[in-house]
């Protein structure tokens, strides 16, 4: 199966440079079309939703999407009642939420030529709600209109500081695991 790569690593912030454990987020392009149509569809408010997987499992298994209670088109808070239901979804079927989804549309939120940072990038608001779940990783889908080429980006916290994640984008996670650089050369 071929993967594709969507970005690449990056720090921003006071941690560029700093020395995190490299961490390559894998994800089945299913899923991907599956949020970055939900991000169109709610296009110019922020679409939101949960990746959930086994709980013992690496990989999500589904997206669910969510709706966004939030007042503001540029924020997003998950209904608190669709919230507490997929919570005893998850109970009953084993699973366990794996990453936060969620776009951000250019909407005149922030200055973002100004700040030199990516539009799918945590907002201050979106790092605060990371410090409650520091394990959790954030999906965000950056949208400049409702049929723009998508910025699909990844994130977590490590001590703090906000990191991005290796987004590898493949087929089936059958084949995942390895790239054709870690196959030993057999000639």
């Amino acid at each position: 199966m071929r993967e594709r790569r969507v970005r690449a690593r990056r720090v921003f912030g006071p941690a560029a440079g700093a020395a995190y454990p490299h961490v390559v987020l894998v994800l089945r392009s299913d899923l991907l079309d599956a949020i970055v149509a939900h991000a169109r569809r709610d296009f110019p408010v922020e679409s939101c939703g949960q990746l959930v997987g086994p709980e013992t499992g690496e990989h999500p298994e589904r997206y669910v999407p969510m709706t966004n209670a939030d007042e503001v088109a540029s924020d997003f808070a998950f209904s608190p009642a669709e919230d507490i239901r997929l919570e005893r979804e998850l109970d009953a079927s084993g699973e366990r939420r794996m990453l936060v989804v969620h776009s951000h549309t250019r909407l005149p939120r922030r200055p973002v030529a100004h700040t030199g940072l990516p539009e799918a990038y945590p907002s201050p608001k979106d790092v605060a709600q990371m410090e409650w779940t520091p394990d959790q990783h954030w999906l965000i889908v950056g949208l400049a209109t409702a049929d723009a080429e998508p910025e699909v980006r990844s994130y977590h916290l490590a001590d703090g500081e906000v990191v991005e994640d290796e987004l590898a984008v493949v087929e089936s996670y059958m084949f995942s695991h390895t790239g054709s650089d870690d196959v030993p050369d057999r000639a």
